[in-house]
């Protein structure tokens, strides 16, 4: 028996009108790709608290409207890791974003949902076969 575990992940796609906000990865797997808030869900933690936490630690704004999506099963060949991530999305309320974990984020941005970077996260490349960019 394969003693690596599945992992569970919660990625929170932010919008503002109709751009989303993206940080730029600079630790882990899958470095330098552009990702959304997000971690591990804890023990006894609902999606929607997970969601919320993962915005405070990690950027620091306020967001209302927070709702289950999807769920992407991201295998990380080349890194050995495997994650189940439970997507939510949610609207942006007030507050500037700010880098609050400069050890795992370069940098955070705005972008036109119709105009994404080009290296995203497996989990986002993932949600963007699931998911048309007019439904998010």
């Amino acid at each position: 028996m394969d003693s690596r575990q599945v992992k569970v992940g919660v990625g929170v796609l932010i919008f503002c009108g109709s751009d989303i906000l993206l940080g730029k990865r600079k630790s882990g797997h899958n470095r330098n790709t552009w990702q959304s808030a997000g971690g591990h869900l804890e023990f006894g933690e609902s999606f929607e608290d997970c969601a919320r936490r993962e915005i405070q630690e990690e950027i620091g704004i306020k967001v209302k409207d927070i709702n289950q999506i999807t769920t992407t099963n991201d295998i990380f060949t080349k890194d050995h890791k495997h994650y189940v991530t439970i997507f939510m999305k949610c609207n942006y309320v007030s507050g500037i974003h700010k880098n609050l974990e400069t050890e795992k984020c370069s940098e955070w941005r705005w972008f036109p949902i119709n105009n994404l970077p080009k290296k995203l996260f497996l989990p986002y490349d993932q949600i963007l076969k699931l998911v048309k960019t007019d439904e998010l």
